[in-house]
C-alpha cells in the first residue's frame, strides 16, 4: 500500500486496511452524527440489537412515520404519472425542512388531493350517468315515436277496413278486439337503460326464460363506446327498453338488470316531457363539464407544485428512514444518555469520521462530544476496494466469482489487462474491433446523460461494462493487426510481403512457388499466407502454440500470487510446501514445453514436439534423434521429469505432519502464553482457527491435502488444455468471417446485378453484426471469464470474504422505499 510519497496508492492490489471502531454518541447529537456519517459513507455499522424484533427497537415509531411518508410520496408519484407529469429534474438544493414539518405538509397535500380526486370521481360519475341518460332519452324516444307512428297507421287501416267491405282476409276477432272496453285493457310497464353489448344476447335470453316469454325487449346499438359510471372505462353498450306486465315480472327484470350491470334510467311516454327532460339533461351536462375542467385544472396545478419538490422530499424521506434504521442498530444506554455504535471503517477514514462527529456535536449544540475509539478484534473484517468508473467493472467480474478475503491479493488488477487480452486473442479482427469500439464510444461519450436514465436490462448491463468493452475492442484491434485480418481480408499495412513468385507461371493458391525476396514482414502475419494451401496448417500451429504459451504464463502468474499471499499472511508452510512444488511441477512439464516452442520458432527446427513430450514420460533414456532441439536436451528432460515426480509427494506429505506438530507445540505451551497479544500471534491464531483449538483431525487435514494435490496435478494438464480454447475460438471466428466475406459479399459482387449486390451487402452486414459482433462477442467473453475464474484464480484466490457495505446516502437512490 503506497501511503504518501511520490508513488500513487496501490489500493487495488490488496483491499483497504480496516478497523473495528466504537462510537459513543450523546442522544442529542445522535441523529445529526449518523446523518453526517451517511454523507461520508465510510462506516459499516454492526447491529447491536440483533436479538430484538423491529417493533421492540427504540426508533420503531419514527421508522413507521417514514414508511407512511414514503407511502404518501408513492401516492403522489402515481397521481403524477396518471396526469402525465414527471418529477422535476432540477438540481437538488439543500432544503431546511425537518421530519415533522414534512410529515405535516405531506399529510395536508394527501388530504387535499384525495378530496379533489373524490369530488372529481363523483362529478365524473354523475357526468357519465347524464351522458347515458341522454342516450336513453334519444334512443327510447325513437322506440316510442316509431311505435306510436305504427299504431296510428294501423288504426287508420282498421278504420278504412270497417268503412269498406269485409273480405275473407280480415281477422275473425277484429270486431271483438275493437269492442273491448278500454277500462279493461292491460296496462304495460317498461324499464329502460343501457347494457354492455357483450352481455346483450345473454341478457335477452335470461329475460325471456325468467318471464317465460312474457316480455317485449327492444335494443338499439350505440355507435361509439361510452364511459361507464361505475368502472370509469370506455364500454360498448346498447340502449334497451323492456315491456312487461305485472309486478312479479318487474321484480325479476330489475334483479336481472343488476346482475348484468345494466344501468336503468327513468323515461316517460309523453313526447313533450321527453323534449323537456332532454333539454334539462343537456344543460346539466354542460355545467358539469365546466366544473370538472376547473377541478382537473386545480388538481394539475397542485401536482405541478408537488413535482417541483418531489425529488427533495423523496430523498429526505429515504435519508430519514435510513438514519433511524441505523440508529436502531445502536445500543441504547439509558443511564448515560448516549448511544453506542460499533462498525467497520477503513483506516484512512479516521480523520474524516472524527471531523464529522465534531461537526455534528457543534451543529446540534451538544454539551458533550462524541467518543471515537478503535477496538481490537479477531473477527474477519470486510473487504473494501477503492474503485472508479473504469476499474469498478473489472472488479465486479472478480467479485461475481467471490469477494476477496481480507487483504488477499486481488486478481482484479491483472484482470484489467489479461481479461480483454484473452478475449481479443479469440476475437482478433481489427475491423470487428473498430465496430466494437465505435459502439462502446457511444456509451462513453453519452455516459453522463445515460447514467441518469432508466435503461433496459441488457442495455444497462452493456452500459455498466462500457470500459471493459472498450478495452476488449482496443485489444481486438491489436490482435487483429497481428493476425492481419480486417473482416477476414489481409492488408499490407506495415510493408510489402516478404514472399513473391519464383516465376510468372506459379499459382497464387500454393506456397510451393513462393520464395522469400525481402526481409520478414515487420508486424504480424505476412499477408501472403492467406489464400494459400498452407494457410490453415500454419495459422493452426501458430495459434495453438501461442495459446499454450499464454496459458502457462497466466498459470505461473497465479502461482506467483499464491506466494505473495503466503508471505503476506506469514505462512511459511504454504511457501515451502505449496508454492515451491507447484511452480516446479508446472514448469518441469509445461514450462519446458513452452521453452521447446520458443526454441523451435527461433531455430526453425522440424522437431515433433508431440513426440518429444510423449517419450519424455514413456522412455526418457532414449536418444531424441532428429527431434533434438539443443545440446543436453536429454539430460535436462530427465532432470525435469525427476523434479516433477518429486514435487508431488513434496506437495502431499510434509504439510499435514508439520501442521500437526505446530498444533501440539502450540497447545503444550498454551498455559504459559503471554497476556498481551501481538499481530504475529493474531496471524497464528487466525491460521489455526480453521483446524480447531480443541482437536486436530489429522485424517481430515491429510485428506484435504491429498485432494488439493490431486486437483493441482490433474489441473495442470486440464488447465493447459483448456487454454487451447483460445486457438479454437480464434479459428472459428476467422473462418466464420471468411465464409461471410467470400460466400455472401464476393458471391453477390460476382453477379454484376445491383439488386443482388444490395441484398448481399445487407445480408453480410446482418450476419456480421448478429453472429460475429453479438454472438461471437458473448461467446469469447464467457470463455475469457471461465479462463480467469477457473484456470487463473484457482491457483491463489480463496474468494471467501464479504463486501464492505457502508451506511451511505449515495447508495439510497438505487433502493426502493
Amino acid at each position: 500500500m503506497g501511503e504518501g510519497g511520490c508513488c500513487p496508492s496501490m489500493e487495488l492490489f490488496r483491499s483497504e486496511p480496516m478497523q473495528l471502531v466504537q462510537l459513543i454518541i450523546p442522544i442529542e447529537s445522535a441523529h445529526l452524527s449518523i446523518s453526517y456519517l451517511g454523507e461520508l459513507g465510510l462506516v459499516q455499522f454492526k447491529d447491536l440489537n440483533a436479538e430484538k424484533s423491529p417493533f421492540q427497537r427504540t426508533y420503531a415509531t419514527q421508522i413507521k412515520r417514514c414508511g407512511e411518508m414514503a407511502r404518501k410520496l408513492r401516492f403522489f408519484k402515481e397521481q403524477m404519472t396518471k396526469a402525465g407529469l414527471t418529477p422535476s429534474t432540477r438540481p437538488l438544493t439543500r432544503v431546511d425542512i425537518d421530519l415533522d414539518n414534512l410529515e405535516t405538509k405531506l399529510g395536508e397535500l394527501e388530504t387535499e388531493l384525495i378530496e379533489i380526486n373524490a369530488n372529481s370521481d363523483k362529478l365524473q360519475r354523475t357526468y357519465s350517468e347524464l351522458l347515458e341518460y341522454k342516450l336513453v332519452l334519444r334512443k327510447a324516444g325513437e322506440f316510442f315515436y316509431s311505435a306510436q307512428s305504427s299504431a296510428t297507421a294501423q288504426k287508420r287501416e282498421i278504420d278504412a277496413r270497417q268503412m269498406g267491405e269485409v273480405s275473407i282476409d280480415s281477422p275473425l276477432l277484429l270486431e271483438q278486439e275493437m269492442s273491448i272496453d278500454p277500462s279493461k285493457q292491460v296496462k304495460l310497464g317498461y324499464v329502460s337503460g343501457l347494457v354492455p353489448r357483450e352481455n346483450s344476447m345473454a341478457f335477452e335470453r335470461i329475460l325471456f326464460r325468467a318471464t317465460r316469454g312474457n316480455v317485449f325487449l327492444r335494443q338499439a346499438v350505440i355507435e361509439e363506446p361510452v364511459m361507464d359510471p361505475m368502472s370509469g372505462e370506455k364500454v360498448e353498450k346498447n340502449v334497451f327498453v323492456v315491456f312487461y306486465s305485472g309486478e312479479r315480472a318487474k321484480a325479476k327484470i330489475l334483479k336481472i338488470c343488476e346482475a348484468f350491470g345494466a344501468n336503468r334510467y327513468p323515461f316517460t311516454e309523453d313526447v313533450g316531457k321527453q323534449g323537456q327532460m332532454l333539454t334539462e339533461v343537456s344543460g346539466k351536462i354542460s355545467e358539469l363539464k365546466t366544473t370538472i375542467d376547473v377541478g382537473l385544472m386545480h388538481r394539475d396545478n397542485l401536482l405541478k407544485a408537488i413535482s417541483y419538490q418531489f425529488e427533495q422530499w423523496s430523498l429526505l424521506a429515504r435519508k430519514e428512514k435510513s438514519i433511524y434504521h441505523t440508529l436502531n442498530m445502536l445500543s441504547f444506554d439509558v443511564t448515560k444518555k448516549c448511544l453506542v455504535a460499533e462498525g467497520w471503517s477503513p483506516v484512512f477514514a479516521i480523520n474524516q469520521i472524527q471531523d464529522a462527529l465534531k461537526r455534528a456535536t457543534f451543529d446540534s449544540n451538544s454539551q458533550v462530544g462524541s467518543i471515537f475509539q478503535v477496538l481490537h478484534t479477531k473477527e474477519s473484517p470486510p473487504t473494501y476496494f477503492r474503485t472508479n468508473k473504469f476499474t469498478s467493472a473489472f472488479q465486479e467480474i472478480v467479485d461475481a466469482y467471490g469477494v476477496a478475503k481480507y487483504l488477499e491479493a486481488n486478481p482484479g488488477v491483472y484482470t484489467i489487462i489479461t481479461f480483454p487480452f484473452l478475449f481479443a486473442v479469440m476475437f482478433g479482427d481489427w475491423g470487428h474491433g473498430i465496430c466494437l469500439l465505435l459502439a462502446t464510444l457511444f456509451f462513453i461519450i453519452r455516459e453522463k446523460k445515460l447514467s441518469t436514465q432508466k435503461l433496459g436490462d441488457i442495455t444497462e448491463m452493456t452500459f455498466g461494462g462500457r470500459y471493459v468493452i472498450m478495452m476488449m475492442a482496443l485489444f481486438s484491434i491489436y490482435t487483429g493487426l497481428i493476425y492481419n485480418e480486417f473482416f477476414s481480408v489481409p492488408f499490407e499495412l506495415f510493408g510489402r510481403s516478404a514472399y513473391a513468385c519464383r516465376d510468372p507461371s506459379c499459382s497464387d493458391s500454393t506456397t510451393v512457388g513462393l520464395i522469400k525476396v525481402r526481409g520478414t514482414y515487420p508486424f504480424g502475419v505476412d499477408p501472403a499466407w492467406y489464400g494459400t494451401r498452407s494457410e490453415l496448417p500454419f495459422l493452426n500451429s501458430l495459434k495453438m502454440k501461442m495459446s499454450i504459451l499464454i496459458g502457462v504464463a497466466q498459470m505461473n502468474l497465479g502461482i506467483v500470487l499464491s506466494y505473495f499471499n503466503a508471505k503476506f499472511y506469514g505462512s511459511n508452510l504454504n511457501i515451502w510446501y505449496q508454492f515451491v512444488p507447484q511452480i516446479i511441477f508446472l514448469n518441469s512439464l509445461f514450462g519446458y514445453l513452452s521453452l521447446l516452442i520458443i526454441v523451435k520458432w527461433c531455430t526453425g527446427s522440424q522437431a515433433d514436439l508431440y513426440h518429444v513430450m510423449i517419450y519424455m514420460f514413456l522412455s526418457p533414456t532414449d536418444d531424441l534423434g532428429e527431434n533434438q532441439l539443443f545440446a543436453g536436451q536429454k539430460t535436462l528432460q530427465m532432470v525435469l521429469l525427476l523434479l516433477a515426480l518429486v514435487a508431488v509427494p513434496w506437495m502431499l506429505l510434509p504439510k499435514p505432519f508439520l501442521l500437526k506438530k505446530q498444533h501440539q507445540e502450540r497447545h503444550q505451551g498454551q498455559s504459559y502464553a503471554l497476556l498481551q497479544s501481538t499481530d504475529d500471534s493474531f496471524e497464528v491464531e487466525a491460521h489455526h482457527d480453521s483446524h480447531g483449538h480443541e482437536e486436530f483431525e489429522f485424517s481430515e487435514v491429510f485428506v484435504h491435502q491429498l485432494i488439493h494435490t490431486i486437483e493441482f496435478v490433474l489441473g495442470a494438464v486440464s488447465n493447459t488444455a483448456s487454454y487451447l480454447r483460445l486457438w479454437a475460438l480464434s479459428l472459428a471466428h476467422s473462418e466464420l468471417s471468411s465464409v461471410f466475406y467470400e460466400k455472401v459479399l464476393l458471391l453477390a459482387w460476382g453477379f454484376n446485378n445491383i439488386i443482388i449486390l444490395v441484398v448481399g451487402i445487407i445480408v453480410f452486414i446482418c450476419a456480421t453484426v448478429g453472429v460475429l459482433l453479438v454472438m461471437e462477442t458473448l461467446s469469447a467473453f464467457l470463455h475469457a471469464l471461465r479462463l480467469h475464474w477457473v484456470e487463473f484464480q484457482n491457483k491463489f484466490y480463496e474468494g471467501d470474504g464479504y463486501k464492505f457495505n457502508p451506511f451511505s446516502f449515495a447508495l439510497l437512490s438505487d433502493e426502493d422505499d
